[in-house]
C-alpha cells in the first residue's frame, strides 16, 4: 500500500468514527408528537375545552371543539374544514387566510411582521384577515368564529377542493 493510499484510508477511517460526534442527532427521551398531531387528540379534561365555529365559503357553520394549545388549521383538518394549509404551518404561503369574527382578534396575540407580509399578498384581504396557523386556542377565544374567504390562493373559485397534505 502506498503512502498516499495509507493516508487515505487513515483519512477515511478518522472520518468515520467522528463524523457521528459532530453531526448533531434529536435525541428524545420521551415521546413527541408529530406535526399537528396534538389536534388530533381529544381534550382531556372540560377545563381544557375551547369550543370554536368555523363558516365555510358556502356560510356553512362547522362548530367544533377543540382545547387549549390547538392550532385551527391542524384543528381544521381534524374536522373536514376546507382550510388547506399548503406550507404545513411553515408561515409561508396564505391558504390558511380566514377571517376572524367579532372582537375575538383583540383577544388574539398581535401578528407579526411575517404574516403581515404574507396577508398582503392574500386574496380578498380584510382588517380582520389572519393565517389560521397561527392562531392557537387559549381559554380567552371560547366561542371563536372564523369565516373562511371565498378563495385562497392555491382554492379556485369554481368549486376544485385540493386536500390537506
Amino acid at each position: 500500500m502506498s503512502i498516499s493510499n495509507s493516508v487515505r484510508y487513515l483519512a477515511h477511517n478518522l472520518y468515520s468514527s467522528w463524523h457521528c460526534l459532530l453531526i448533531p442527532r434529536n435525541v428524545h427521551l420521551s415521546r413527541y408528537l408529530l406535526h399537528g398531531e396534538y389536534e388530533w387528540q381529544d381534550p382531556k379534561t372540560e377545563n381544557e375545552v375551547v369550543n370554536i365555529t368555523y363558516i365555510d365559503k358556502d356560510g356553512k357553520r362547522i362548530p367544533v371543539r377543540g382545547k387549549i394549545g390547538d392550532n385551527v388549521l391542524y384543528l381544521a383538518h381534524r374536522f373536514g374544514v376546507e382550510m388547506e394549509g399548503a406550507c404545513e404551518a411553515s408561515l409561508a404561503c396564505t391558504t390558511c387566510h380566514v377571517y376572524v369574527l367579532g372582537d375575538y382578534g383583540n383577544k388574539l396575540p398581535p401578528s407579526e411582521e411575517k404574516e403581515d407580509d404574507l396577508l398582503d399578498m392574500a386574496p380578498f384581504l380584510k382588517e380582520n384577515s389572519r393565517l389560521g396557523c397561527q392562531i392557537v386556542l387559549t381559554k380567552e377565544l371560547e366561542g371563536l368564529e372564523l369565516q373562511l374567504p371565498q378563495a385562497t390562493r392555491n382554492f379556485y373559485v369554481d368549486g376544485h377542493k385540493p386536500k390537506p397534505h
